[in-house]
C-alpha cells in the first residue's frame, strides 16, 4: 500500500501512536466498501497481519478480478476463533504467508460470481468456512466453500455456526456416536465451541449434559444453554464430581477442548467402553495419555480437527455444516452470542478472548 493510503492500527489496551494526518483520515473515510472510478480498482476494509505477534493493521485492500468458479462476498459478520489468533502468532497448523487477513468463518451476501459459478448467485446470503480472509469487508471464495443460509436464520447467528457447530456436529456424531439418553461431559463449557456441544448434544442427540467449567458464572450460563448439570472445576475434583453426579457411573461421553490435567480427569471419568474426543487444549497443556486407562474400561480416546475434513473427507465436512444450518432454522439450536464488536476493534476482540472474558461466539460486525 502506498504512503498516501489511510490506515489505523487498532491498539491492545493503549493506543498505538499514528500521525495525526492519517489518525483524520481514518476518522473521515467510510465503513462501506469502496468502489474505484469505472476501469480502476475496487478497494475494501481489511484486517492486515503484517508481522507477527503485532497488533493487526486496518487498512484498504484492492479486489482483485474474479477467477472462474470464484465468489466475490459482502461480509456481514465474522466469528472469532482461538484459531485466528494462533495464526497471528504464527503458532497454528497451517502457516500463512504475511500478509495476511485472519478469519476462518463468515457471514454475507453474495455480490458477483465468476464463470462456471452454479452454486450460488448473487443475492444469495451465505456462510463460510474459509480458512482465512473472513475479517475485511470482502472476500473473494471459491463456490465450494460457501453454504446458503435458510430463510430466517439470522446474519449474526449463521456467522456464529460454522467452526463451533460443525465442530459439534462432528465430534458428537461422526466421532463420538452419541446415542440419545447418553451422558456427555463437556469442558470448557461456557466457550462458544463448549457451549455448541451442550446445545448440540442436548437438544439434536437428547443427551443429558454435564458441564464443565471454571467459574461458578460459566457454569450458570451452562444450565441456562441446555446443560442438566455443572461443575466448577476450579473448587472441586471435576472426577469426583462427575462420579456423583453419575452415582458412580461415569460418562458416555467426553468432550475435552482444555487439555493438559482437565483432560486427564476428563478420561478418568468414562464409564465403560466410553469415548473421549479432544477438540483443543486451551489450557496450553498437551496431555499424555496413560495407555493403561484405554485398557482397563475398553474406553476410546479420538480427535476432531474439523477443518482438516475439508481437504480428507468433505462430504463429512459439508454435513457437519448442513446439519448445524438445517437444525437452526428448526429453532432446535441457537448459538449464544456473548460479545459483538467492530471491524477496528478486532485486537480488542482477540484480547476479550484471550483474556477469557468471553462466553459463547465472539464476532466482528462488518456493517
Amino acid at each position: 500500500m502506498g504512503p498516501g493510503r489511510a490506515l489505523a492500527l487498532c491498539g491492545a489496551g493503549a493506543p498505538l501512536a499514528l500521525s495525526p494526518a492519517r489518525t483524520a483520515s481514518w476518522g473521515r473515510r467510510s465503513s462501506a466498501p469502496r468502489a474505484r472510478a469505472p476501469g480502476g480498482p475496487r478497494f475494501y476494509r481489511a484486517a492486515l497481519c503484517t508481522e507477527l505477534q503485532r497488533p493487526l493493521l486496518i487498512g484498504e485492500a484492492a479486489a482483485r478480478p474474479l477467477r472462474p468458479r470464484q465468489v466475490r462476498v459482502g461480509v456481514h459478520f465474522c466469528g472469532v476463533n482461538f484459531a485466528d489468533i494462533l495464526a497471528c502468532r504464527g503458532q497454528y497448523q497451517e502457516k500463512q504467508p504475511l500478509p495476511f487477513t485472519p478469519g476462518m468463518e463468515f457471514s454475507g451476501v453474495v455480490l458477483e460470481t465468476g464463470e462456471n459459478v452454479s452454486i450460488v448467485k448473487e443475492g444469495d446470503r451465505v456462510i463460510c468456512a474459509s480458512g482465512s480472509q473472513a475479517m475485511a469487508d470482502e472476500c473473494i471464495i471459491d463456490q465450494k466453500d460457501l453454504w446458503q443460509i435458510p430463510e430466517g436464520v439470522p446474519f449474526q447467528e449463521a456467522a456464529a455456526l460454522p467452526v463451533s457447530y460443525g465442530t459439534a456436529f462432528l465430534a458428537l456424531e461422526h466421532r463420538a456416536c452419541t446415542k440419545p439418553g447418553e451422558t456427555v461431559l463437556v469442558t470448557a463449557a461456557a466457550g462458544a465451541t463448549g457451549l455448541a456441544m451442550i446445545d448440540v448434544a442436548s437438544h439434536v442427540f437428547q443427551a443429558k449434559v454435564i458441564a464443565a467449567a471454571g467459574s461458578d458464572d460459566k457454569c450458570r450460563l451452562a444450565l441456562q444453554r441446555g446443560a442438566a448439570a455443572s461443575v466448577n472445576y476450579s473448587q472441586v475434583d471435576l472426577k469426583e464430581e462427575v462420579k456423583k453426579l453419575t452415582d458412580g457411573r461415569g460418562v458416555d461421553v467426553a468432550i475435552d477442548m482444555v487439555g493438559g490435567d482437565v483432560f486427564l480427569k476428563a478420561l478418568r471419568s468414562l464409564t465403560w467402553e466410553g469415548r473421549i474426543v479432544t477438540v483443543g487444549f486451551s489450557g496450553g497443556s498437551i496431555p499424555s495419555i496413560p495407555a493403561n486407562l484405554l485398557l482397563l474400561k475398553n474406553v476410546s480416546a479420538l480427535g476432531v480437527y474439523w477443518g482438516r475434513y475439508k481437504e480428507q473427507d468433505f462430504s463429512v465436512f459439508s454435513r457437519s455444516l448442513m446439519s448445524a444450518l438445517r437444525h437452526t432454522q428448526e429453532g432446535r439450536i441457537q448459538p449464544h452470542i456473548g460479545a459483538v464488536f467492530k471491524l477496528e476493534e478486532v485486537n480488542e476482540a482477540f484480547c476479550h478472548v484471550t483474556q477469557r472474558k468471553s462466553t459463547g461466539k465472539v464476532v466482528i460486525s462488518l456493517k
